[in-house]
């Protein structure tokens, strides 16, 4: 487990670069935080790190998933907060995107029972002007 305590969005994007090489096809990584922790930021400095820094990372609330082409595999960001069941995580393909890319899920208790084990589990926290970036393996 890899524990951060930060101060920016900065600092966000240089944890989320580190993290980004680590990451290969097939990982599943879940991120868990109140609205407006970070997770998204987080996430597009990942994104940014896989493919160009200049890469338009808008959040997918609305459209639920964005998927991005990298030189190693494709990135599905998933953004599960509107989903009304998990039956429409599987009409988003997220079984397909589990298995052929790298799949950065914000909003993951919304369909728990569909995290394949293992997966990482990132948690951000919000304690006054910092957070804390908490990074796990969950068997």
């Amino acid at each position: 487990m890899a524990s951060h305590t930060i101060q920016s969005e900065a600092e966000t994007a240089d944890i989320a670069r580190a993290f980004a090489c680590t990451l290969k096809k097939g990982d599943v990584v879940a991120f868990y935080g109140a609205l407006g922790a970070g997770k998204t930021t987080f996430i597009r400095g990942v994104i940014q790190s896989l493919t160009t820094p200049d890469a338009d990372v808008p959040s997918p609330t609305f459209t639920l998933l964005q998927t991005y082409d990298t030189p190693r595999f494709p990135i599905h960001h998933f953004d599960m907060y509107r989903l009304k069941n998990q039956a429409e995580a599987y009409e988003l393909g997220i079984e397909d995107a589990f298995a052929d890319g790298v799949s950065l899920i914000e909003w993951p208790e919304r369909v728990a029972s569909l995290l394949p084990r293992p997966h990482m589990r990132i948690d951000i926290e919000i304690k006054g002007s910092k957070r804390h970036i908490h990074i796990r393996e969950v068997q």
